[in-house]
């Protein structure tokens, strides 16, 4: 057993993982599993957008790093054009320093991209978002069209609040959901239609408060309707009165997920894996929201064809990386933001299809270069393993980036959700965090009808405030549209308030110990000790399911 040194808590490093290591030619961990995982997460901001000047062009922008932020910001398409080079930027490795004291000074005069974005259309106020149209607000997510506030969602169109979604068409407040159309209030659902406040339902339509249903139409709480009954139930419900819906949703949490039956995992077709919400793959360790991978430790959010890595987050289409974020690639070690086919990098930052490079940021299509200064072939492998050696004597070789040197305030980043902090907490840990600004949270301009076909267009002017946070928030012209098109009351909480609220019904990535509350059978899965849900194992599921 190993003591963390940053929580004091022991952590194993097992015999196949020291096997890894040295394969890769790096150190054992310092740090936990989650303390690794909190260290990188706390680099990347996915939601938190800023108006500031683009240092290029001069003119206003939006970006992920506000305008306080101590960094040159390019707008996007600058950046990655042949307007600048970041090799004017290289510096000599200066051996009588330590490395992450120099990388950080280069940071500071390296542009960075205003956003993550790629080939996106009227799509101005999103990130980590790539080949999608007429999106607002929406982030990490691809191939999707007239989508408002969705995260993580992919091929599908005519959306608002949805999370973890795909191939999903005029839906509404969607979890971990696919191949559904025309719904509202559905989690963990497959190829429904015309189904609202639902769980668990798979090729289903024209249901409502049901759970663990397949190949059902006309259901109401799990029972056999009429279609002038059920027609009826939904007209009411489709006046768009937000008393309605309130009511609606707590029978749906309060009745339909207490009664309703939850497999032990979300996995699906995998072999030898221990995790959750892992698709198609194999031999994956402590890995969640993993897909076509196989041989993976300490994973998260890994999209697909990823082999032989360990500790790595936000990452695809890679092969022998260990500890990086945001990354696709071979070789990969300690690195963030590197992709577009990179290899053997180490301790690189926005480093885009390159090879042979160490502790470089903005980098294209190079090799052979340290702190972003051009060496021969033969330089950079005489050079590289002393300064290797210099890192081993300063203490910096096989650690990740300082957490406190995040270009980011904690509370802007992933880690906030995953490893949640409060400011005095932060504070102490020496991260910044990002304060209240006064001019977000101003009073409430009109009180909001209970019908929505009493919204009048001029509600798209007005300022509201959320319900529990107190920030304000706006109802766009095409977001009114899609309510009364669809029957639904306006939201009463600010966008970021229901992204809390829906992520929060996904399970947190750990483990846990239980017994299924059917057979009594020992099962490891990622529902809490204290979860009121009723959890079985595999077996009792599939017996029990409809």
């Amino acid at each position: 057993m190993t003591k963390c040194q940053h929580c004091e808590k022991e952590f194993l490093i097992e015999e196949e993982d020291i096997e890894f290591y040295n394969k890769l030619n790096v150190p054992g961990p310092t740090h936990c599993p989650d303390c690794r995982a909190q260290r990188r997460m706390a680099y990347r901001n996915e939601r938190c957008l800023y108006n500031r000047t683009c240092d290029f062009s001069k003119e206003k922008i939006i970006s992920i790093y506000s305008e306080d932020k101590p960094f040159k910001i390019y707008r996007t398409d600058i950046w990655w054009s042949d307007k600048w080079d970041a090799l004017e930027y290289g510096q000599d490795f200066d051996f009588s320093r330590p490395f992450f004291e120099q990388f950080k000074e280069l940071r500071m005069k390296v542009p960075r991209p205003a956003l993550t974005i790629t080939a996106n259309e009227n799509s101005p106020f999103v990130n980590q978002c790539w080949y999608s149209k007429n999106c607002h607000l929406c982030f990490d997510m691809g191939f999707t069209e007239d989508a408002m506030y969705c995260y993580i969602t992919y091929h599908s169109r005519n959306l608002v609040d949805n999370s973890f979604t795909r191939d999903c068409e005029l839906c509404y407040y969607l979890v971990d959901c696919q191949k559904c159309y025309n719904c509202s209030h559905l989690q963990d659902c497959n190829n429904c239609s015309d189904s609202y406040f639902s769980f668990d339902c798979k090729g289903c339509n024209n249901v409502i408060f049901c759970y663990n249903l397949r190949n059902k139409s006309y259901q109401i709480f799990n029972k056999d309707v009429t279609k002038e009954e059920f027609n009826k139930f939904i007209a009411e419900m489709k006046q768009g009165s937000y008393k309605t819906y309130s009511k609606y949703l707590q029978i749906f949490k309060e009745q339909v997920l207490k009664a309703a039956i939850h497999r032990y995992t979300h996995n699906l077709n995998t072999e030898n894996c221990t995790g959750d919400y892992i698709l198609n793959s194999k031999n994956c360790k402590n890995c969640f929201v993993i897909d076509k991978s196989q041989d993976l430790k300490y994973a998260y959010r890994c999209d697909e064809r990823i082999f032989d890595s360990m500790d790595i987050n936000n990452a695809s289409i890679c092969e022998l990386v260990y500890d990086g974020m945001c990354i696709n690639g071979v070789n990969l070690k300690y690195c963030t933001y590197t992709y577009n086919d990179v290899s053997d990098a180490m301790y690189c930052d926005l480093t885009m299809s390159s090879s042979n490079c160490f502790g470089c940021i903005g980098v294209q299509h190079k090799s052979y270069c340290i702190l972003n200064k051009q060496y021969s072939k033969e330089e950079y492998e005489k050079l590289l393993p002393r300064i290797i050696e210099h890192m081993k004597k300063t203490g910096e070789w096989g650690e990740f980036f300082s957490i406190q040197d995040s270009p980011f305030c904690y509370n802007e980043t992933i880690a906030q959700e995953t490893y949640p902090l409060t400011e005095e907490e932060a504070k102490k840990q020496g991260l910044i965090w990002k304060e209240k600004d006064v001019k977000d949270y101003q009073k409430q301009t009109i009180e909001l009808p209970d019908l929505i076909t009493d919204a009048a267009e001029s509600i798209t002017q007005e300022i509201l405030a959320c319900e529990d946070c107190g920030k304000n928030y706006k109802i766009i012209p095409q977001e009114l549209k899609f309510y009364k098109k669809q029957g639904l009351p306006l939201p009463r909480k600010c966008n970021e308030c229901r992204h809390i609220e829906r992520v929060s019904l996904r399970n947190p990535a750990q483990l846990f110990a239980k017994s299924c509350e059917n057979c009594g059978k020992s099962i490891e899965t990622s529902y809490p000790k204290n979860s009121p849900l009723i959890i079985f194992c595999e077996d009792c599921y599939l017996k029990h399911v409809v």
